[in-house]
């Protein structure tokens, strides 16, 4: 019997071993980030809704007055009625598109040995609209509640304005880099966009309500 050549045996191991840490670190490096989408989606939705139109909300009743109270108890109104429209607009669309997925499922369900198997691993991949609801609901008033703590303690009018306009302008970079960190997209670029979209709201929300507070129409 021949004796094994030492050199061979080392570079088949050699090979061996390069192979299974490429194994390894393609298993590591790669994730499915669609699987994240729905709720995802939900909660990024949810914090940034929650965020701007609460802020919007209240840089307009700042616009026309400048009572600390009234400014705070609109943005408590905007939360509340804003995290039930989010949780209940999420919960209708996610059924229904939950019923329109089990309807194509049963369509195309074919009885085969493998059947069964198959419809199971197709119901975890269905959508979860309580899920999704109350990630928005949650995600909503995460939001809401960082403008309403930068004008609750601060008196004065210009002061709060500027307090919660820096506010929401962190808030929006953090959750447009935690949502691009999460979704696997370049913060980059969703980060600016995030917030010059926030600014829009804020502003166009601040001058209209002042234009028309201005024209006589203020209470």
């Amino acid at each position: 019997m021949a004796a094994s050549n030492p050199n061979h045996l080392q570079l088949v191991i050699t090979e061996h071993n390069a192979q299974q840490n490429q194994r390894d670190f393609s298993k590591d490096k790669y994730f499915d980030y669609s699987q994240r989408a729905q709720w995802l989606r939900a909660a990024v939705l949810g914090a940034n809704d929650g965020l701007v139109s609460t802020a919007s909300l209240m840089m307009g009743v700042g616009a026309v007055k400048e009572d600390a109270k009234v400014m705070v108890l609109t943005g408590f109104a905007g939360l509340f009625a804003g995290a039930c429209s989010m949780a209940i607009g999420e919960f209708v669309s996610v059924h229904s598109q939950l019923d329109i997925e089990i309807a194509q499922m049963k369509r195309e369900k074919r009885m085969t040995n493998n059947g069964q198997n198959e419809v199971e691993l197709e119901k975890e991949k269905l959508p979860k609209p309580w899920q999704a609801a109350m990630a928005s609901a949650l995600a909503f008033s995460l939001g809401a509640v960082i403008p309403l703590l930068a004008a609750a303690f601060i008196a004065n009018y210009k002061v709060r304005l500027g307090v919660v306009v820096a506010a929401v302008t962190l808030a929006l970079v953090a959750f447009g880099g935690v949502g691009a960190v999460l979704g696997g997209t370049p913060v980059v670029s969703s980060c600016p966009r995030v917030v010059i979209g926030g600014w829009m709201a804020m502003g166009i929300t601040f001058g209209l309500t002042k234009l028309i507070g201005s024209s006589g129409l203020e209470m």
